[in-house]
């Protein structure tokens, strides 16, 4: 989140899966996710949830049951205008991604996957690995994108892809 919007706004953990609530995130304008002035305006702002992992997550089955509940709950609201889904580069898809996978289908939800960590593989591993995450999961070339917080890369494509979907109707 801080890396997308160039600005320390949410809180960061030595250990990942440390997300126990719904956060949610004003973002002025359209252009300030985007842009480098990042001037706050009320047109096109839009709002940003980050929702508790499933996967890294070190949580009880009732917790992952509560997990489950609001990612549920936030598919079904009116406005929602997509899913940007963090993936490990380095993983292929567990049985939480696939589940996921289904309840983001199910709900006909739009899904924009970010995968993370891009940074930790050569360019041709990269685009190998993109490849079979975007075939294991059936997603469009449009809807993937590589990225990585350590070096920037895919991180102006992932705001410009965000920007994109937050605009469509």
């Amino acid at each position: 989140m801080n890396a997308l919007l160039g600005r320390r706004i949410a809180r960061v953990s030595a250990t990942p899966g440390k997300t126990r609530a719904l956060n949610v995130y004003v973002v002025g304008g359209l252009f300030s996710v985007a842009s480098k002035d990042r001037v706050p305006t009320t047109d096109n702002a839009f709002y940003l949830l980050d929702l508790p992992g499933y996967g890294y997550a070190r949580a009880s089955k009732a917790d992952r049951s509560a997990f489950a509940g609001i990612v549920r709950h936030v598919l079904h609201r009116p406005r929602l205008a997509g899913v940007v889904w963090l993936l490990d580069i380095r993983h292929d898809p567990s049985e939480g991604d696939r589940s996921m996978q289904d309840l983001l289908a199910g709900a006909g939800t739009r899904v924009l996957a970010a995968v993370t960590k891009g940074d930790k593989l050569s360019p041709a591993k990269r685009r190998a690995r993109k490849a079979a995450l975007r075939g294991a999961l059936a997603l469009d070339e449009d809807q993937v994108v590589v990225t990585s917080v350590r070096t920037g890369l895919g991180l102006p494509e992932l705001r410009e892809s965000i920007t994109v979907l937050a605009r469509e109707p």
